[in-house]
């Protein structure tokens, strides 16, 4: 950090002759870093400097190596020389350098701890404590997420301290930071953004348990009644539904459109009701996603057959065969006829 400008002292040399044979210049190697100052007193006496005509660099040229000259006044002229050897000393002008800006990592979901994330790598061209760094994370997003990673001080290694989760946050950035121990630190920075990439580890999910649906007895088969399907966190085909029904000697599934979540789904009517046979059906209707392995969901559904009055009442006898004395009181009760009706509600109320 030396200013250019500077000086620096130097010894003259020595001649043993007298006059003129013992007038010395001076005269300095090629340098585009020094240049030599040469102050006379007299004839006999000369000061020597050299100077910085241009600030200095460690990290390119770490010594400097001049030849400065004396050459007499005699004729010939005789000369001598003295090599300067110049050092230059390390000062922490140089940050902390990662080999990349930006590191870009894919891990899935089902990463265990432990697992390297990433291993980031800085150099500094400085010597000594200047040149010694650790490795710290200075950020992350999501911010809560920040505990989910660690780093090695001195060898960069980033690994999982947590799972991750892929319908939780899926894509996590971090901010990586190199601080050397110069006086003062200087500190190098890069990013990682980790994508985290889904497994099939969400089943499909029916909003209930079990829907209920009411179908009058006279449904013309082919009918079709509209039903919710199923969702899934996970996304592509881990999250592209299909659905079988059971049984299904009376009902079918229509899915219309793909297989993805938004198609619409619906419970057709493949033949008659007979609520007096059957007055309420029960089906499992079950969602499986397209990940491998296939993962499952299922829904009970209540079908109610709704009465329609479709028989009509019935004795219990087509023909009532009675005796009666001619003396009877008016107001004997000759028989009690009894009818039957199948169906339910006021379908089923008999009058005489």
């Amino acid at each position: 950090t030396t200013l250019p400008g500077s000086r620096f002292p130097l010894e003259g040399a020595s001649d043993a002759d007298i006059g003129a044979n013992a007038q010395l210049s001076y005269t300095l190697s090629p340098s585009e870093h020094f240049t030599l100052d040469v102050k006379s007193f007299d004839e006999n006496r000369k000061s020597l400097f050299l100077v910085l005509a241009k600030s200095l660099d460690r990290e390119t040229i770490p010594v400097h190596r001049l030849v400065l000259t004396a050459s007499d006044g005699g004729r010939p002229s005789l000369s001598g020389t003295m090599e300067l050897v110049i050092s230059v000393l390390d000062v922490n002008d140089n940050a902390p350098e990662f080999n990349q800006s930006l590191y870009k990592v894919q891990l899935p979901e089902s990463a265990a701890v432990g697992t390297l994330v990433a291993r980031v790598n800085a150099t500094d061209p400085d010597e000594g404590s200047n040149k010694e760094f650790s490795y710290s994370i200075l950020s992350s997003v999501p911010v809560a997420k920040r505990d989910l990673f660690t780093i090695d001080p001195k060898t960069g290694e980033i690994k999982l301290t947590s799972t991750l989760d892929f319908e939780d946050v899926r894509l996590h950035e971090l901010q990586i930071e190199a601080t050397d121990k110069g006086t003062p630190p200087l500190s190098g920075h890069c990013s990682v953004v980790l994508e985290v990439t889904d497994i099939n580890d969400n089943a499909p999910i029916f909003r209930v348990d079990e829907e209920a649906l009411s179908i009058a007895e006279l449904s013309v088969p082919g009918s079709r009644f509209p039903l919710e399907g199923a969702s899934d966190a996970d996304i592509g085909a881990n999250a592209q539904l299909s659905y079988t029904l059971s049984p299904s000697e009376y009902f079918s599934l229509d899915h219309q459109g793909s297989n993805d979540q938004s198609a619409s789904l619906g419970l057709i009517l493949t033949k008659s009701l007979d609520r007096e046979t059957i007055p309420v059906h029960r089906l499992v209707l079950t969602a499986s996603d397209g990940g491998r392995p296939s993962l499952s969901g299922t829904m009970e559904l209540v079908i109610s057959v709704l009465d329609a009055n479709d028989n009509a009442p019935q004795f219990n006898q087509t023909v009532y065969k009675v005796k009666v004395l001619e003396g009877s009181e008016l107001g004997t009760l000759l028989v009690t006829l009894s009818a039957t009706d199948p169906d339910e509600g006021i379908n089923s109320d008999i009058t005489y």
